[in-house]
């Protein structure tokens, strides 16, 4: 065979992808090359991954063992004979690996998911056919799932657990529970479906459907597909505008609830029945190379929702849904939003802040390299009109294009204008402070006349805003414009619509906290 069609792809998506080998097209894959019997071995095609590395991959396979513990162990070829970047088989067994390489030297196949450093190390690999799971999308394989993952937490070594591709795997609502034992690899490369219809949930709790609690340290990945089928839930949600009808709050689809150390990479989450990813209370968060799909009038379903969480970092994902590309809620600090594509939805959101009169600190959020297209807001900054504290600062949004969004620019804290007596509105308002918010360079299309909306609160004025470089003009090519309601700070550069921002004098409304805090505010 051709030695240089034997590659791997050390980049994304293949080191994110279960066990691959890397054949050629027409090739039949030996048998005691895996060490087990042919029969017991299962391929399934995969379109090669695109990269500009210089080996391309001509095609790929999955290979799915049917065993419960395979020790997996990954052996690095000789840099004579092989590139630096290339791995061989991972084998069930050292010793068959050693027979199969003495017997074929070069006869290349695979990589381990994740890239150990030796072959010392090694892997428990789990699918869910172990455990009896049908695969057809019509079987409830709940209990396969959740005794797959009882054993994959109970293990002592770090743990592959595969969802198997070319099959689909009805879920019901499921709680997957830590601490585990080791690292966790759940590898989705098929697909797992939530009961289509909501009478099929049964009396338990319906507040969401797969629940991670108290994990650490686990990496979902595989480039498969999780379908909330939502389509029941949203007509339920929205039925409050219709008569003899009971509006029924729908589950989120995917939470982590105080987990630490959670990677989701690389799947597509679609149709969720409210959210589609939740984090709660959740630190140390990559959720990379996503595809998050619903309709644009599914109700509630927003694309990533964190909840006080800390140390998330979200990059390099595609998000169409009906409700918020990304929410921030609740205190949440050190977030970094970077590489989205977003829309249609209602686009990058912080808050609701100070809802049912709760404290909430939000701060060192970077929102980066942005594309919101047909969306109802751009980046948008939201807290309660009445009651409620804490803040929202030491925001930046940069780089980034609007194309057809209603509200490119926006914070809403609303104002007392429509209220009897301002005195009580004013002993009622919010207590949300909105202070050192930067946008750079952001230009595109407004949807609306006004481009840049800073609507802030009487009782608590928006403090120490940043406008650096914008430029937003209106669909139709007619010029925009900004709407300011106690809302203080600057402009630098080319800004357009023009800033209606009013000076202030920083240092004597605004308490100075520290020398950091000044560099963030301006960076």
């Amino acid at each position: 065979m051709d030695r240089e069609r034997w590659c791997t792809y050390p980049g994304y998506p293949t080191h994110n992808v279960g066990l691959w080998a890397i054949w050629k097209t027409g090739t039949t894959v030996p048998a005691h090359v895996f060490g087990v019997p042919r029969p017991a071995l299962r391929t399934h095609a995969a379109p090669c991954p695109r990269t500009s590395a210089p080996l391309r991959p001509r095609c790929s396979a999955r290979f799915d063992f049917n065993c419960s513990s395979t020790l997996l162990a990954v052996v690095r070829p000789a840099a004579s004979e092989w590139r630096a970047d290339t791995l061989l088989l991972a084998r069930p067994f050292r010793s068959v690996m050693a027979r199969a390489a003495a017997a074929v030297p070069l006869l290349l196949a695979a990589v381990v998911a994740v890239l150990l450093p030796d072959a010392a190390d090694s892997r428990t690999l789990l699918t869910l056919d172990d455990f009896g799971a049908v695969g057809d999308g019509v079987a409830n394989d709940t209990k396969a799932f959740a005794d797959a993952w009882a054993a994959a937490c109970a293990a002592g070594d770090s743990v592959i657990l595969n969802v198997p591709a070319g099959k689909a795997f009805q879920i019901w609502p499921l709680t997957l529970a830590g601490p585990c034992g080791s690292e966790i690899k759940l590898l989705i490369s098929g697909n797992i479906v939530a009961p289509e219809s909501p009478s099929d949930w049964g009396p338990g709790d319906r507040t969401q459907w797969l629940h991670f609690h108290q994990v650490q340290n686990l990496k979902v990945t595989g480039g498969g597909i999780i379908d909330g089928r939502g389509r029941q839930w949203w007509a339920r949600s929205s039925c409050q505008e219709k008569k003899n009808c009971t509006a029924q709050p729908a589950p989120k689809a995917v939470h982590f609830e105080d987990c630490q150390g959670i990677s989701v990479l690389g799947i597509t989450l679609q149709n969720s029945q409210q959210h589609h990813l939740t984090f709660t209370r959740c630190s140390h968060v990559k959720a990379n190379y996503l595809r998050v799909t619903s309709p644009e009038n599914s109700i509630n379903t927003n694309g990533i929702h964190l909840v006080d969480s800390r140390n998330v970092h979200v990059m390099d994902s595609l998000i169409s849904t009906g409700d918020d590309c990304v929410s921030i809620v609740g205190s949440c600090t050190d977030v970094r939003l970077r590489a989205i594509s977003c829309g249609p939805g209602h686009g990058i959101s912080i808050g609701f802040l100070g809802v049912n009169n709760s404290v909430d600190y939000v701060e060192k959020i970077k929102v980066d390299t942005l594309f919101i297209s047909n969306a109802q807001n751009g980046v948008r900054i939201r807290t309660t009109k009445i009651g409620g504290g804490g803040f929202a600062r030491k925001v930046k949004f940069g780089s980034i294009i609007m194309k057809n969004v209603t509200n490119p620019i926006i914070v809403d804290q609303g104002n007392f204008s429509d209220l009897a007596d301002s005195s009580e509105a004013r002993a009622a308002a919010t207590g949300v402070q909105v202070e050192k918010i930067n946008y750079i360079d952001i230009r595109g299309t407004s949807a609306s006349e006004h481009a840049v909306t800073f609507s802030c609160s009487d009782a608590m004025p928006c403090r120490r805003l940043s406008l650096t470089n914008v430029n937003l003009t209106r669909v139709d090519g007619r010029n925009a414009s900004s709407y300011c309601h106690k809302a203080f700070g600057r402009s630098i550069g080319t800004v357009i619509p023009e800033s209606c921002l009013s000076k202030e004098d920083y240092v004597q409304h605004v308490p100075r906290h520290s020398e950091e805090d000044e560099a963030d505010s301006d960076s």
